[in-house]
């Protein structure tokens, strides 16, 4: 028999605690209780979680050991299709790091997920809290009707809004932030020097994500193999996308630039990488020469809106930009709406044929 009881709490909120008592021959064998914000979701769970408990097996099962957010973590890992990106994974193992990760599904309430965004929000951007709950949420949303969990997902549907209401989370910043010029020609003389000393080729890489438009995981990936020569093109193999990533192969068009870039390097093998480089060493290389150079809030990601930003400037469409970029929504290019056809600022830059001289694009072409 169930029962709910409305409850003040000290902040002045009311909860509505729900209470279970299985008897049997007249004495009480289990019980239960949950709090909710709200009497329906409190009704809703002691109708469902009383037939569950009358079931066969039902109480000896409840009182085994209680399945914890973290065993519904690993579940989600274990049992989903997909293998998941560096970002995911990193956010979905510093979640099983925290306390709220060892509280039992079956306690877990929005107030719970509310607190984890005031506490991980403390000195992090808004956006980044709100990218850590959006992982958490499809766990919630999965895991009854998948794993037997008890995880309310009404628990953090609720708390989305909430955290959305008090402003603890927030979508992504955008950034508008392109290199200029001079950043650009310090960063090249660093690299060209360096390069020829036998160092990762970043004065390649550098020029060939602004033409290529490319993410640095997207670079390292591609092999000779998904390169198609005759019609300029690249295989971008799992491109980032919303929703789906894995198995999300797209043909990008190679500007010329980028495949005079592409023809300098050895092909050592069609299941080769053309760049045999790791993103997390670009990246790094990137940051700390930034930092020696003196060039301040300039990321690797920038070199790509760069190289969207420079279609645009000469004059391509949507649909022309797309093409290179791989945006499958055309939707996501609006933010260069604004930009005017000025030409190619590139135009006769000195350090592409520096890196990629003209005669030697040819050379390799005709043989």
């Amino acid at each position: 028999m169930g029962t709910i009881a409305e409850r003040k709490l000290s902040d002045g909120r009311i909860a509505y605690k729900a209470q279970i008592i299985i008897k049997r021959k007249g004495e009480p064998t289990h019980r239960e209780s949950r709090q909710f914000p709200r009497r329906t979701t409190a009704k809703a769970w002691m109708e469902r979680r009383e037939k569950e408990l009358r079931a066969p097996g039902g109480i000896e099962k409840a009182r085994g050991k209680r399945k914890t957010l973290a065993d519904a973590i690993n579940q989600y890992i274990d049992d989903h299709k997909k293998s998941y990106g560096r970002s995911k994974a990193q956010v979905l193992q510093r979640l099983k790091e925290m306390p709220i990760a060892e509280k039992p599904c079956d306690e877990i309430t929005s107030q719970h997920i509310v607190d984890l965004a005031r506490e991980f929000g403390e000195g992090r951007a808004t956006s980044t809290v709100g990218n850590y709950l959006s992982h958490l949420a499809p766990i919630f949303r999965m895991a009854r009707p998948a794993w037997q969990i008890d995880l309310d997902p009404a628990a953090i549907n609720d708390a989305l809004i909430v955290c959305k209401r008090l402003g603890l989370i927030s979508k992504s910043n955008r950034r508008d932030r392109r290199p200029t010029m001079d950043e650009l020609e310090k960063l090249m003389t660093h690299y060209q020097d360096s390069a020829a000393r036998g160092h990762m080729p970043m004065n390649k890489i550098i020029p060939f994500a602004i033409f290529s438009t490319r993410r640095q995981d997207e670079i390292v990936r591609a092999q000779w193999q998904d390169l198609d020569k005759q019609h300029s093109r690249l295989l971008i193999r799992d491109m980032k996308n919303p929703g789906e990533k894995i198995g999300n192969d797209v043909w990008c068009e190679l500007p010329p630039e980028a495949m005079r870039i592409i023809e300098t390097m050895p092909n050592t093998g069609l299941d080769k990488p053309i760049f045999p480089h790791r993103a997390n060493n670009i990246s790094a290389s990137f940051i700390r020469t930034c930092a020696l150079l003196g060039i301040d809030d300039l990321r690797f990601h920038d070199l790509r809106h760069e190289g969207v930003s420079r279609l645009f400037e000469m004059g391509k469409t949507i649909p022309q930009v797309a093409s290179v970029s791989g945006h499958r929504s055309w939707q996501s290019l609006q933010r260069y709406s604004h930009i005017r056809a000025t030409g190619d600022r590139f135009e006769g830059w000195r350090w592409l044929n520096q890196v990629a001289p003209l005669q030697e694009a040819i050379s390799s072409n005709e043989s």
